[in-house]
């Protein structure tokens, strides 16, 4: 059987169809993609994209219909089980290796993500109760975190990884808490000085890891968006350095996407152009991790929400591409960045990927109402 005839029978098992006349059908305009996609398997299919071999119209559902049909599985690579040696093997997300992220992908520059994002610059998923526009869904999301943790005027909040100073901005604004926030990113940092000038928050340009030498306990801590980037041989010490720095009858918040299975390496193709040295944690590695250390007192899974945060964010950088500069985000970029909303939309829908927010304390509280 050649490279052509054994996709067609592999894209056939999740009804997609080469070359078919459905929004989620396959279209090759370069016959040398069959025998890239068959040798290099997701790395290959992606770099292909970006290169211009094919196209389907519908993105988001061609990768749900592939992620329900486990396409992946019917073709291996050498890059896959690479990967998942290396994370074995070494731990992938030291202080300098987690800073590549931050210069590949956070550090593209602020005004792509002010292009793609809501007005509170969140890259995390919304909340769609009752909104109708990302700005909604957005605000909602802040709001369920500060109820979450029952912030209090004047508490003090370690926030781990502040993103674009959203969060920290709507604590120190909305809740009258005082916080104080790490992060990495040069470029992030640089916006989220200026969009909480004047409020009482700090910013340290820092590994989330060094917080545990910050002076004193916290009300309550956060992470939104970290965990992620946190790697598998990380998770019990990111828990610990929580705990260590929260108060007596403190609560501690995790915003994470989450996988349905244990893995310690994310696709190549993600790991090369998009979120180098990832890794989306499952139930059972946090569950682990949480021994011993930290009592759980809410799990809310919010998964499908981020489907439609991400069609959000697609809609808002397509129709503002215009806008950008093209010789630094040119139509490769833009087939890749594209790639990777669709791709990511699709997971959520097939329910591969989840969103949970997570609450927990030291078990010295008399008990938790989970809010909705």
């Amino acid at each position: 059987m050649n490279a052509k005839d054994k996709i067609r029978e592999i894209l056939a098992l999740a009804d997609i169809e080469l070359n078919g006349p459905d929004p989620w059908d396959f279209q090759v305009h370069d016959e040398r993609f069959y025998q890239r996609a068959l040798s290099q398997g997701s790395l290959g299919l992606g770099e292909s994209y970006m290169d211009g071999w094919w196209d389907v119209p519908q993105l988001d559902e061609f990768f749900s219909k592939v992620q329900k049909a486990e396409l992946q599985k019917k073709v291996g690579s050498l890059p896959v089980v690479w990967l998942s040696v290396k994370a074995r093997l070494f731990n992938r997300q030291t202080k300098s290796r987690s800073r590549k992220v931050a210069r590949e992908h956070y550090d593209l520059g602020n005004d792509l993500y002010q292009a793609m994002l809501d007005k509170n610059m969140q890259y995390t998923c919304a909340y769609w109760k009752d909104a109708k526009t990302l700005d909604e869904a957005q605000e909602n999301k802040l709001h369920l975190i500060c109820r979450k943790l029952y912030l209090e005027p004047r508490m003090r909040v370690l926030e781990l990884g502040s993103g674009f100073g959203g969060l920290a901005r709507f604590m120190a604004k909305e809740y009258g808490c005082e916080v104080v926030s790490y992060n990495i990113s040069r470029e992030q940092m640089r916006f989220a000085r200026e969009f909480c000038n004047g409020l009482p928050v700090r910013f340290e340009e820092k590994d989330y890891r060094e917080a545990i030498r910050e002076r004193g306990e916290f009300d309550r801590v956060v992470a939104v968006g970290l965990c992620e980037h946190i790697g598998h041989k990380n998770y019990r010490s990111f828990l610990q350095l929580a705990r260590a720095k929260l108060k007596d009858r403190g609560l501690f918040l995790v915003h994470t996407i989450g996988g349905i299975k244990s893995k310690t390496s994310v696709d190549p193709w993600i790991d090369r152009y998009i979120f180098s040295r990832g890794l989306i944690p499952s139930i059972r590695q946090l569950g682990a991790a949480m021994e011993d250390v930290l009592v759980m007192e809410d799990w809310h899974n919010f998964g499908p929400d981020y489907d439609r945060t991400l069609l959000g964010w697609w809609k808002n950088f397509d129709s503002r591409y215009c806008t950008l500069d093209k010789q630094r985000y040119d139509q490769r970029f833009y087939r890749m960045w594209k790639l990777y909303l669709m791709m990511s939309a699709g997971a959520f829908r097939a329910r591969r990927l989840h969103l949970w927010q997570t609450v927990l304390s030291k078990g010295d509280i008399d008990g938790y109402v989970a809010v909705r």
